[in-house]
């Protein structure tokens, strides 16, 4: 059995419930178990690895990273944000990369996003978990820091 893993906020702002979050994937937890972020407009542009590990996904709007024990970490920049085709997306890092875990991966403009009708909430999940295999470490409804602990993964 692996040792827990701690998953860090991704982004600076408030933490939701990935339940409200306005994406039936994300929501009903098709893609797995985790948490979202209302990043801040001001604090909320740099995405940070929220584990150490490699990179095997990297769009301007969302990344995976895969830990040593192959559990992997999706942070979504935003919903719908597919649409805007990297366009206000700037990526630090490429696919393949090894990351520590806070690297600043993608910055992006959360207030952009908003202002173009899109919501920039940012869902964190566990791929390939069960709800019990996550326990969130930060409230709903808190302000959390990018680099602050978001969950842990039994």
């Amino acid at each position: 059995m692996a040792a827990p893993l701690t998953v860090l906020v991704p982004v600076t702002g408030t933490v939701i419930d990935v339940s409200d979050v306005d994406d039936p994937v994300f929501s009903a937890g098709l893609v797995g178990p985790g948490l979202a972020v209302e990043p801040d407009d001001a604090q909320g542009g740099e995405a940070v690895a929220p584990i150490t590990g490699t990179v095997v996904k990297l769009h301007p709007h969302a990344f995976v990273v895969q830990h040593d024990d192959g559990r992997a970490v999706l942070v979504h920049l935003g919903i719908n944000t597919v649409q805007l085709g990297g366009e206000g997306f700037t990526t630090h890092v490429a696919q393949g990369d090894h990351v520590e875990r806070g690297t600043v991966l993608v910055s992006w403009d959360p207030k952009a996003v908003r202002a173009g009708g899109r919501s920039a909430v940012c869902p964190v999940v566990a791929l390939e978990a069960t709800p019990d295999d996550v326990t969130s470490l930060a409230e709903v409804g808190a302000w959390a820091a990018h680099g602050e602990e978001l969950l842990t993964w039994a």
